[in-house]
């Protein structure tokens, strides 16, 4: 505790006597200082025991005592020392009555008791009172390091809450609680989400100070990590603003939770390059290999369905890490093994079917395809279909092939299911498919502008009809001889046969993709 009002009255070498203010001594004194102005309050911070001899007051003038010490009272001035046997035998009465009005502890300080001495008595109770905290910071770091050591993160937090006084939180990259203490504190702490979330926002380290949920109390939130992206944040939560002590304690945890963080990304970082030789291996068609390589790291993830996850974005951007973030923080959430292998601009994720990591992948899809602009493309992911170990380099070309159709429709995440259960005309919309079409088609259209027939028109329903002839001319209102002949100028004009199934096919889309229907 810092020196107070009372320790100083009950100083034996200092034989202070209080002359007003008895019920105040309890009030800390953060200095002692000596002066003689008329008006000292503009070199007061507050906390002061202020020590004079009225050399330049009047203090038997009732009126001016008064405007004085309510000057003082308003610096936050804690006490005032009057020396006596100075300039006054004794404490003039006008401002003893000042000082109880206001409610300022009055000391009178005896001729034999020099200010230095009160001064001296403050400084070394001060130090005294640092040398604690500090011995306190000191063996509240040794506990917290041995905790950390042998009860790893849950134990730290709970030694920690039990330093403050209060409570403690862990969040994981995603600002999901991963620990709390005591027990009750994970309710609170999963209520300053959104916090967190802007902290993580600010380069690391960065911390900031808010109301705990419905004002229950000051809430200390620290980032942890040394990278440009915090990898998990620190809440601590105290009735009050912490004391040096518990301020050393709550740095030391930051520094041991930074340690473990860092060491878990050095961890992380081996496990995925484990990951892309597994995956190497498993595309390579080496189940077995890759099985043999992954142990029991990934558990049975290769063994049971999985879906391989393919996304692409800008290299300088945070949209992959985002990404990974959200696997990875719901893998641990829900105990399940994930493989993420960072590839580039690429980021290849393999994790079970139905798992709560592929929602999770695609929830953070949703989520960017609804705040997305126009232009963003900085994220497009794709997703396979249900697969096994054996099957894993298809599943992988299903994921390409979804990731290409996500960019080419201007959409965050497309399914590879989806493209097998919808319609292949969409896919039409790609500019390389419909310059081909024009090209195909514009021999016949530079026919028909010339007025001298409709063979586009005549195609088109040529081909609905499967080459019925009597059926396509009563849809266009000619006789079947007209249509034939309006065909046999159609092969003659594009130089191919229409008996050939591919030259049909490929007529038939091209005019699919050129028709305002499929834009």
């Amino acid at each position: 505790m810092p020196p107070t009002l009372a320790s100083l009255v009950h100083h034996s070498a200092l034989k202070l006597t209080v002359r007003a203010g008895e019920d105040r001594l309890d009030a800390p004194v953060r200095w002692a200082h000596a002066s003689e102005l008329a008006d000292p309050v503009p070199y007061m911070e507050g906390g002061e025991l202020l020590l004079i001899t009225a050399l330049k007051l009047d203090a038997e003038d009732r009126d001016a005592m008064r405007r004085y010490v309510k000057r003082l009272v308003g610096a936050g001035v804690v006490g005032l020392g009057f020396a006596v046997g100075v300039h006054y035998d004794d404490i003039p009465e006008a401002l003893v009555e000042a000082a109880r009005e206001e409610g300022l502890p009055l000391l009178e300080v005896p001729r034999r008791t020099p200010f230095l001495a009160i001064s001296k008595a403050v400084s070394a109770a001060i130090a005294a009172d640092q040398y604690r905290a500090v011995t306190a910071g000191f063996a509240a770091q040794r506990e917290l390091t041995r905790h950390a050591l042998t009860d790893g993160p849950e134990g730290l937090l709970a030694a920690l809450a039990s330093q403050v006084d209060g409570w403690a939180a862990l969040y994981d990259a995603s600002g999901a609680v991963v620990a709390a203490a005591p027990d009750w504190a994970g309710r609170r702490a999963a209520r300053l989400t959104a916090e967190v979330t802007r902290l993580r926002e600010r380069p690391a380290p960065a911390s900031s100070v808010v109301a705990g949920p419905e004002n229950e109390d000051r809430v200390e939130l620290h980032s942890l990590g040394t990278g440009r992206r915090p990898r998990a944040a620190l809440a601590v939560g105290t009735a009050s603003a912490p004391g040096t002590a518990e301020r050393y304690a709550v740095h030391s945890a930051v520094a041991l939770l930074t340690l473990t963080t860092e060491r878990s990304r050095s961890l992380h970082a081996a496990e995925q390059r484990i990951g892309a030789a597994v995956l190497r291996m498993l595309l390579a068609g080496e189940p077995d290999h890759a099985r043999a390589v992954a142990g029991d790291l990934y558990g049975g993830l290769l063994d049971a369905p999985f879906r391989i996850i393919v996304a692409q974005g800008v290299a300088d951007g945070d949209a992959l890490g985002a990404l990974s973030e959200s696997a990875e923080s719901a893998a641990a959430r829900s105990g399940e093994a994930v493989l993420v292998v960072p590839e580039g601009e690429r980021l290849v994720v393999l994790a079970a079917d139905g798992g709560t990591v592929v929602g999770a992948c695609c929830d953070h899809a949703a989520a960017r395809e609804a705040a997305r602009k126009a232009d963003d493309d900085e994220l497009v992911v794709g997703l396979s279909a249900p697969a096994g170990p054996i099957t894993a380099s298809a599943a992988y070309k299903e994921a390409e092939q979804a990731l290409s159709v996500a960019r080419r429709r201007g959409r965050v995440l497309v399914e590879h299911e989806q493209m097998a259960a919808g319609s292949v005309l969409p896919l039409l919309a790609d500019d390389a498919v419909k310059a081909f079409a024009d090209g195909l088609l514009r021999a016949l259209r530079d026919h028909d502008a010339t007025g001298r027939g409709d063979l586009v028109a005549s195609l088109r329903a040529w081909l609905s009809r499967h080459g019925q002839w009597d059926a396509a001319a009563a849809d266009l209102g000619v006789h079947r001889h007209t249509l034939r002949y309006r065909m046999r100028r159609v092969e003659e004009i594009l130089g191919r046969s229409l008996d050939d199934p591919d030259v049909r096919m490929e007529l038939w889309l091209a005019l699919k993709a050129t028709s305002a229907d499929t834009a």
